[in-house]
């Protein structure tokens, strides 16, 4: 689309968004949020031929039957990294553009991973429930796993996979990788399957993306691959995991502890995780901080800005 051919239309909002963007798109552009709306259903009828952009999370996404009702829609703004709640593929064949917020949030999500990383074989959180319940008094804490020097395998080395490798070179870490393809400029070991990486590895940390195409991916056959000794660490998506195998691997012990950000049916967590000392569990804040949820709403709001001004996204997601 040209910038003569700039679209003129409703803005929807598919679901609550920070603060700062729902403002911004109220204030700025005609924003309507499609959770207010009484009957959502008797509106799209009635309305969906207007909306020509959505905004969206990329937990909820747009769905297909969305995308059908809104006939004139030329591009769909995530706030956030993920996309695989809505089907690329299908847009794009409609000519509909879709956006996401890369970069922005890759600084805050290393970190935690890290973070993840150091409190599970360190047992941090375990160790702050002892002192709190006047264990201490009792007997020394139990010996944990040192961090430094281990080999650590990073499932999925984008931008974030690579971040994280970066910190955690500076804990000495033997540093190895799979993802899709070879990446030609890191020195770190590359791994021809997941199950390969994590029979190498001593930690397995998943960094790659969401959608059908990882679903599964670190399965009961890569669990095992893992084995006793090893640690697994997610702050990518709660589908990559096969949660059933990974519960059962946790409770027999075949593998030595978790670090979970991300959960296959959010806010739901196993029940039979919650008394396991051996898990580290997290209610998905690897990018939740002040200021990079501000980066985000930020991009998305120029993303969108910048469709209405041009036609044309900021950063488009690949195909």
């Amino acid at each position: 689309m040209s910038a003569d051919e700039t679209p003129a239309g409703t803005v929807l909002q598919i679901c609550p968004l920070l603060p700062s963007l729902d403002k911004a798109l109220a204030s700025r552009h005609h924003a309507v949020r499609l959770t207010d709306q009484a009957d959502p259903d008797a509106f799209l009828a009635e309305h969906g031929g207007e909306v020509v952009a959505a905004v969206t999370t990329a937990r909820i996404g747009v769905s297909d039957a969305l995308m059908d009702a809104l006939p004139r829609l030329g591009a769909i703004v995530h706030f956030g990294v993920g996309y695989e709640t809505t089907n690329v593929v299908r847009a794009r064949a409609r000519g509909i553009d879709v956006s996401n917020t890369p970069d922005v949030l890759t600084d805050c999500v290393a970190d935690l991973a890290v973070g993840a990383v150091i409190g599970v074989l360190r047992r941090i959180a375990e160790a702050d429930r002892y002192v709190r319940a006047g264990a201490w008094e009792s007997g020394a804490f139990p010996l944990a796993t040192r961090v430094s020097g281990k080999r650590i395998g990073i499932l999925g080395l984008g931008r974030i996979g690579r971040a994280i490798a970066r910190r955690l070179a500076a804990f000495d870490a033997e540093l190895g990788y799979h993802s899709r393809r070879r990446v030609a400029d890191v020195p770190y070991r590359y791994a021809e399957s997941a199950r390969d990486l994590a029979a190498w590895a001593d930690v397995l940390v998943v960094a790659t993306a969401g959608g059908a195409a990882t679903n599964g991916l670190v399965s009961a056959e890569v669990l095992a691959a893992l084995g006793p000794d090893g640690y697994l660490v997610n702050i990518a998506r709660g589908s990559v995991v096969d949660e059933p195998a990974l519960v059962e691997a946790l409770l027999e012990r075949r593998i030595a502890g978790a670090a979970l950000d991300v959960f296959a049916d959010e806010p739901h967590v196993p029940a039979a995780l919650l008394d396991l000392d051996s898990v580290l569990l997290l209610p998905h804040i690897a990018s939740a901080t002040r200021e990079t949820r501000e980066a985000m709403g930020d991009l998305a709001y120029r993303n969108l800005d910048h469709y209405l001004t041009t036609g044309r996204l900021l950063t488009p997601v690949p195909l």
